[in-house]
């Protein structure tokens, strides 16, 4: 419960204080900064070492791939029929390809399972950030670009510079050599960070005026977020006789809302920052409803 009011509290604090001028126009930016850059590195350094690896782990990480994957194709006809501009595209692509797996993930496993199953929600939360860190920074790089094609060297200078892929493969492989128990308090303030700014951050660029134009694109996003997403997982789930709690976590995972970050990956990286929050807020608010049905769903077939 804890959870879904400091949602409505971050998002509320952001719009109140932008729209009284409290705070500097461009504070976002300096928020976002410390996300890349600390926070998030922070979560992969948290989660990373302690997950237990094995063949059936495999599938959590396929799935969350799969709803990537499948965003870029489902974005790409969408997007051409509506003969809309490669920027647009990869706005919808990073707002509806990636999903809110910890901040509103976590507490609701933990809510409808057990905390017991939150390693299989790890495994999918650390797979998801890795996955927008290369697969996502590619796509929002060509809406960026003017051109809308990107050069192969620039993609990769952009993605090993990229702070939460480095944290990333920092905390894969640090782990193995170091112990790193002892840090463990200092990853768990900074990963805190990442869910109350990420959401303040969301409040302060949220904007309504001129939303109806937008309620194709957003409606298209959610369709493919909050229904076709987790109904891909769970036809592959059948399809490869995937059983027990990992098809179900890996399901209800993939039924979750935009992921918070991906706001702050639009605005590095000039995309249609608008649009992704108005996604990511709305999500949120029809995800809580979409979520319990599909709990329903996977309980009645599994």
């Amino acid at each position: 419960m804890v959870n879904f009011v400091l949602i409505g509290l971050c998002v509320l604090a952001g719009m109140i204080f932008k729209s009284t001028k409290s705070i500097h126009p461009d504070a976002h930016k300096g928020i976002n900064t410390w996300i890349l850059y600390l926070a998030l590195p922070a979560v992969s350094f948290k989660y990373l070492p302690k997950v237990e690896w094995s063949l059936e782990m495999l599938f959590p990480i396929f799935s969350t791939v799969l709803i990537a994957v499948g965003s870029l194709f489902f974005m790409k006809y969408y997007s051409q029929a509506k003969n809309y501009s490669r920027r647009s595209r990869s706005t919808l692509e990073i707002a509806s390809g990636y999903s809110n797996t910890s901040f509103i993930g976590f507490p609701l496993i933990a809510a409808f399972y057990n905390e017991k199953l939150l390693s299989i929600a790890i495994i999918s939360d650390q797979t998801m950030f890795l996955t927008l860190s290369t697969l996502g920074i590619i796509s929002a790089l060509k809406g960026g670009s003017k051109s809308g094609s990107v050069s192969t060297k620039f993609i990769l200078k952009r993605l090993f510079t990229f702070p939460p892929f480095i944290g990333c493969i920092s905390a894969l492989v640090i782990s193995q050599f170091i112990n790193l128990d002892f840090a463990e308090p200092l990853f768990d303030k900074l990963a805190g960070t990442v869910a109350p700014l990420a959401l303040f951050s969301v409040g302060l660029q949220l904007k309504f005026s001129g939303w109806r134009k937008l309620i194709p694109q957003i409606s298209m996003s959610m369709l493919y977020k909050l229904l076709l997403a987790p109904l891909i997982v769970l036809l592959v789930v059948f399809a490869l006789g995937i059983k027990g709690n990992v098809a179900k976590i890996s399901v209800f995972e993939a039924a979750m809302p935009t992921l918070i970050t991906s706001s702050i990956i639009a605005e590095q990286f000039r995309l249609n920052t608008k649009l992704t929050n108005l996604i990511i807020g709305i999500s949120i608010i029809v995800g809580f409803a979409t979520v319990g049905f599909w709990y329903f769903v996977i309980e009645a077939l599994f």
